[in-house]
């Protein structure tokens, strides 16, 4: 695992240091060795967290006439078999390490060589006789890669601190990419929260040649594809892709952890892990005690069944949240306004002390429809029909019921669900598990901000009729939420703690195979995941298998009334000032104070917008206009401060 970057100066000379500082920045993601490449007109470099060769595989690593050089970050899992391949057709190794094999395979397949790749990955190759870079990215955009373009020229980076190390790029924000981040919490590829800089879309390549610049697909997110499984044959099928897929996720020459949550997707992991491996595993979790939503009675089942060397690291308000939630602005990137960022940071830092690389089970979700949305989906459709005006009463009722401080209680769910019935099923789909409505964004800002999402959710619009009503929802969450909010979140808050996270259930053939399955084997009646639990059933605790989901993050709704109700009040006073051109500072107050006095739960709208202020800050992004007007919010709020 590591970080690379790099530039083009066709027409310009930048200084000995430029590309030093840009890898620089990200030595957090290969603390173990770092390296730079300069020619005429390209600079590259990589930082290294060693995995796999720990005694070679240095980056940048040159083919032996010294014209192609690569830096690579990430696992490819079948690079011993393209290897052999290789040899085959007279290509000679030096190293051990997966680096080397894609540099190979490069020199014989060009392009074509990623769709062989079966991992996780941002790589970059500049060919010095052809003048020509090429950068690429994993199927599933496990690992990122940004990209910016000025004047002829490209830069790209692991993380978006790259790109700003380059004066030549403003650091404006995206309007189009807002409007997005409001609703959904996170911002959908390929564009960023910075105008002018984009994230390389998954499963493409991009090429830069003499100022041109060419970008294609080499993988496709399959849908609507037709397969005649029966029952059985599908589970032997599943059992099949996750026994291999884990086993090749085992590759490391260092100490290797589970993530568990002790429920199914993580438990599911560690079953196969446990199975392939032949010592003992680390297990690491997070544990909320006292609250509804602790899992530690479950963790401690599937513990023992496997026998792990555990640890587990309880998060309460007595942990020094605020300077943790700053610290976190700097490892970003975008801002991380998925509250689950805060545990994942440290589970991350409690499972470093004790090994270098962890298994994950990030993906289940989105491809066997585990979310509450997808039933959610379903429920609304005979709503729909009802006269709005009983819609309208029932949504009265449900604001009337008290606010609990759960976080995610029968109050909140009940109220987003009858909201979202009066939307479009895409809308709704995800203001079910977002923040703000189109009408509440509307008055949130000052700027009237581009219809961005629109044109996002109408994608869905243009799939194909697979007959599927799961199909369009499991293929939008997969390309947007899967990669731009959980894998984003994993890969920032790990590497920042130099840990290497891999989601075993996103190895392609399984996305692939997930896809050709109905409906009905992922949702039946109210059981979600069906097939994975009946795959899983007799080998899992029961408790795993009937449980209730319970998502990973925090009880913002609370914290932010208690322990980080001060640091918010602090947050956003001074992020309305410095931003008072773009954003009402009464819209945010009228927020705050119906969240601080209970009269509802906008606990994660709030967040949304601590971190946003909190990144801008941090990374000196504008917004509309230099010119700032002060706003009397910490006035008009100081009987809560």
């Amino acid at each position: 695992m590591c970080g690379i970057a790099g530039f083009t100066h066709k027409s310009w000379n930048p200084d000995n240091g430029r590309i030093n500082r840009t890898v620089s920045s990200l030595i957090h993601r290969g603390p173990d060795q770092q390296g730079v490449h300069r020619s005429g007109i390209c600079s590259i470099g990589a930082t290294r967290l060693k995995i796999l060769d720990l005694n070679g595989g240095d980056q940048p690593i040159y083919s032996a006439d010294n014209d192609l050089v690569i830096v690579f970050n990430g696992e490819i899992y079948n690079h011993l078999e393209l290897r052999k391949e290789l040899e085959t057709l007279g290509h000679r190794f030096i190293s051990h390490c997966d680096t080397e094999t894609v540099l190979h395979a490069f020199q014989e397949w060009d392009t074509d060589c990623f769709s062989r790749l079966r991992g996780m990955f941002a790589v970059a190759l500049w060919t010095e006789s052809k003048k020509r870079l090429v950068i690429a990215r994993d199927r599933m955009g496990i690992k990122p890669l940004f990209v910016a373009q000025k004047n002829g020229d490209i830069f790209f980076g692991s993380e978006l601190k790259t790109i700003f190390v380059h004066p030549e790029i403003d650091r404006t924000l995206s309007l189009e990419a807002l409007d997005c981040y409001l609703s959904l919490n996170y911002v959908p590829g390929p564009q960023s929260l910075v105008e002018g800089v984009e994230k390389l879309r998954p499963g493409h390549w991009l090429e830069w040649k003499s100022g041109e610049v060419r970008s294609e697909a080499y993988w496709q997110l399959p849908y609507g594809v037709s397969n005649e499984w029966t029952f059985e044959s599908a589970k032997e099928k599943l059992d099949e892709l996750l026994r291999e897929s884990v086993r090749e996720h085992l590759l490391s020459d260092v100490a290797l952890g589970v993530w568990l949550s002790g429920g199914l997707d993580s438990s599911t992991v560690l079953h196969y892990a446990a199975q392939a491996s032949g010592s003992r595993l680390k297990t690491f979790s997070i544990s909320f005690r006292g609250r509804s939503f602790d899992e530690t009675e479950y963790i401690k089942r599937v513990v023992s069944q496997y026998g792990t060397e555990h640890e587990q690291f309880d998060l309460n308000p007595e942990v020094n949240l605020a300077d943790t939630i700053q610290e976190m602005t700097y490892y970003s990137d975008e801002p991380m306004a998925d509250a689950g960022a805060l545990p994942v940071w440290y589970l991350s830092q409690m499972s470093k002390t004790g090994t270098t690389v962890a298994l994950s089970g990030e993906g289940a979700d989105e491809l066997f429809g585990g979310y509450l949305t997808y039933r959610a989906n379903r429920l609304a459709d005979p709503v729909r029909k009802l006269p709005k005006s009983v819609k309208q009463f029932a949504l009265n009722v449900v604001k009337s019921l008290p606010i609990s401080d759960d976080k995610i209680s029968f109050e909140y769910k009940a109220k987003r669900f009858l909201e979202g019935s009066l939307m479009s099923p895409e809308r709704a789909h995800v203001y079910w598990n977002g923040t703000f409505s189109e009408a509440e964004k509307r008055k949130l800002t000052n700027a009237k901000l581009p219809k961005t999402l629109r044109g996002i959710l109408n994608q869905m619009h243009q799939l194909p009729n697979s007959g599927d009503d799961l199909a369009p929802y499991l293929w939008f969450d997969q390309k947007y939420y899967l990669t731009e909010d959980i894998l984003a979140k994993s890969d920032r808050m790990s590497m920042a703690h130099a840990l290497e996270v891999r989601p075993a259930f996103l190895d392609h053939r399984i996305v692939e195979f997930a896809t050709t399955l109905p409906a009905a084997m992922k949702i039946r009646g109210s059981r979600q995941k069906f097939i994975l639990k009946e795959l899983m059933r007799g080998k899992l605790p029961v408790q795993t298998l009937t449980r209730s989901k319970v998502g990973f993050d925090i009880p913002a709704h609370d914290w932010l009334r208690g322990p980080l109700r001060e640091f918010m009040l602090e947050t956003l006073h001074e992020g309305l000032t410095e931003h008072a051109a773009l954003f009402r500072a009464e819209a945010i107050e009228s927020y705050v104070r119906a969240h601080l006095e209970r009269k509802v739960n906008v606990g994660y709208h709030l967040w949304g917008l601590i971190v946003l202020f909190l990144w801008m800050k941090r990374w000196s992004v504008q917004s509309l206009s230099p010119i700032h007007e002060k706003v009397g919010f910490s006035a008009r709020l100081g009987t809560y401060i």
